[in-house]
């Protein structure tokens, strides 16, 4: 073998190694957390430095994670709570009302391939943004809608989206989504990630019996 061959061999093999200790750290890290088979896709987001967060709570996790996870240039899409004054609350502890924390998503996005504002026509397309008191049949604080914005820009967009909302005149009510900071999320439980792809049926039926899918399909079907 050459030297520059050797030398390449050298860095190669350095650099699998390094990966796969940090791959190691990752699984170990997010161990109930995030499903084994979304790590190494994990991973390779790690290494692009244009993905960035944004968080939106929309009702039951369950329906806002598939909208989201079918479009380009999205890493990840993470059930849990946040907006609240609990460390790591329990599903139980959410639904009690007592913790403060809404049902939300947090998804990790390439802007140059899916911005900001196109995340937003998404959310807004899967929620009846005038209920100021949950969504559909799930009442209560913690099934509010809510976007919550990471940084200023992210706050204008969504303040300038809602305002031509309001004024389209696609809605009677006025727009009672919020626009919060954002603050600590915390994932869900594993049996809540991905829950539409782990219980294809009971999503189905959940979101249909809920009245979601026949309202989005009204206001935002193709007849409109």
């Amino acid at each position: 073998m050459t030297l520059a061959g050797s030398i390449f061999f050298w860095i190669n093999e350095r650099s699998l190694m390094f990966y796969l200790y940090n791959l190691y750290a990752l699984k170990f890290l997010t161990r109930g957390i995030v499903k084994k088979s979304e790590v190494e896709r994990m991973m390779i987001m790690s290494d692009a430095l244009n993905y960035e967060i944004a968080t939106f709570a929309g009702g039951c996790f369950w329906c806002m994670v598939k909208p989201f996870d079918e479009q380009p240039g999205i890493g990840s899409v993470i059930s849990g709570y946040t907006g609240g004054s609990v460390a790591n609350p329990t599903y139980k502890e959410v639904c009690s009302e007592t913790t403060g924390h809404y049902e939300a998503v947090q998804i990790e996005y390439d802007p140059t391939v899916f911005p900001y504002e196109e995340l937003l026509k998404v959310y807004w397309q899967q929620i009846d943004p005038t209920d100021p008191g949950g969504q559909f049949f799930d009442r209560g604080h913690s099934y509010k809608t809510v976007i919550f914005y990471h940084n200023e820009e992210q706050k204008r967009m969504a303040e300038a989206s809602k305002l031509r909302l309001g004024q389209s005149g696609k809605f009677q009510k006025p727009i009672a989504t919020e626009i919060l900071p954002a603050k600590e999320f915390y994932p869900a439980e594993e049996y809540h990630q991905d829950y539409y792809k782990k219980n294809p049926a009971h999503y189905n039926r959940y979101s249909r019996g809920s009245g979601r899918v026949a309202f989005i399909e009204d206001h935002w079907g193709e007849k409109k």
